[in-house]
């Protein structure tokens, strides 16, 4: 039994006065009989953070236990990440859905791949690309709701990034991960790839680093989402640095990173649907959810957008509770309005998960 709490103050979300208990771990308007936690009582406050591109399930080296993610969830959720949409992971994570004090979690099972195309050990390899439609089914079987295509990777004979399947292959994937009702998304760096994925419907791209202005236009009218992983882009130079056998694949990685603001900031003003995503577990560590949310800001989303893509905006793509009477008390307090001043994510009062004070 979790001790009833009270929360007193204003909504990020629209400024307007709010006051809430937690009973039994879910929200209520409703004081509830007996003695009651005040934990805040004028401050302000934000449903938890939603990093929308995580893998806990991953680490540079692979071979991460269950314990190795446990910690790694921990740290996202004291950043204040308290729901992760995993994109990925080679090692099964449900075990994690047990721990009340963790984030609460939304898969996609593993990367789908083809040999040689990502990196090793990370996913599922098909020998034979007619078979993706297949994978796509079980990985739905085996995820929360999404599965996770690689769209493009570096072709070696090509000597740069290519896609990985063909338009008959995906569409057909699609059509299979919308009957099992479930969402499809794809690791795009690229441009080439983007056409058909776009074409086909899937529902969102990760990275997108290649789109051009008429794939922008495409991904607008079909409301295809976008989650950049800007921290993550941030390391194109260094992984083209460890690309020297390929000089054609480093210098359009190195464009890419050049152009990602650009990129970026044309779709936001093209009314694409942006997520924040870490991309945590590889060359991104855990717990800077707050990070993305400063990059978003600064390619046009401003603050307040920004927060959203973290937060409010994110929980209804991914339909999880914000702040609603009957939604789990998964929040944070903080004493001054972070749509004024970002840094405010940084210095929450209290991190709250399942009605009880994880971080203050």
């Amino acid at each position: 039994m979790v001790a009833p709490l009270h929360f007193r103050g204003r909504s990020v979300v629209d400024g307007e006065p709010i006051e809430l208990w937690s009973v039994d771990g879910v929200l209520t308007d409703q004081r509830p009989a007996g003695e009651v936690e005040t934990v805040v009582d004028g401050g302000w406050l934000l449903p938890g953070l939603v990093d929308a591109h995580n893998h806990v399930g991953i680490a540079p080296g692979l071979g991460v236990t269950i314990e190795q993610a446990r910690g790694f969830a921990a740290a996202d959720a004291q950043a204040g990440a308290l729901l992760i949409r995993e994109v990925g992971s080679p090692l099964d994570t449900h075990p994690l859905d047990g721990d009340l004090l963790g984030p609460k979690f939304i898969r996609s099972g593993k990367h789908i791949a083809r040999p040689k195309r990502y990196l090793r050990d990370y996913g599922v390899d098909l020998e034979n690309p007619d078979d993706l439609a297949d994978e796509v089914r079980r990985q739905a079987r085996d995820g929360d709701g999404w599965v996770k295509l690689v769209g493009d990777w570096i072709d070696r004979e090509a000597g740069d990034l290519a896609p990985l399947w063909t338009k008959t292959q995906l569409a057909d994937a699609v059509e299979v991960a919308h009957a099992e009702g479930v969402k499809i998304t794809a690791h795009v760096f690229g441009t080439d790839a983007l056409p058909d994925l776009l074409d086909v419907g899937v529902d969102c791209i990760e990275h997108g680093t290649g789109l051009t202005p008429d794939l922008i236009d495409v991904m607008t009218d079909k409301q295809i989402a976008l989650v950049p992983t800007m921290i993550q882009v941030d390391n194109f130079p260094s992984i083209a640095e460890g690309a020297d056998r390929f000089p054609t694949y480093q210098a359009n990685m190195r464009k890419l990173h050049q152009t990602a603001g650009a990129v970026f900031a044309a779709a936001r003003e093209a009314g694409v649907q942006i997520f924040a995503g870490t991309d945590a577990g590889g060359f991104v560590e855990h717990g800077r959810i707050v990070d993305e949310v400063d990059a978003l800001a600064a390619v046009g989303l401003g603050n307040t957008g920004a927060i959203a893509a973290a937060c409010w905006s994110a929980r209804e793509w991914l339909g999880a509770g914000t702040l609603r009477v009957g939604d789990p008390a998964d929040l944070l307090v903080l004493q001054s309005d972070p749509r004024e001043d970002l840094a405010e994510l940084r210095r929450p009062a209290a991190v709250v998960v399942n009605g009880e004070i994880i971080a203050d």
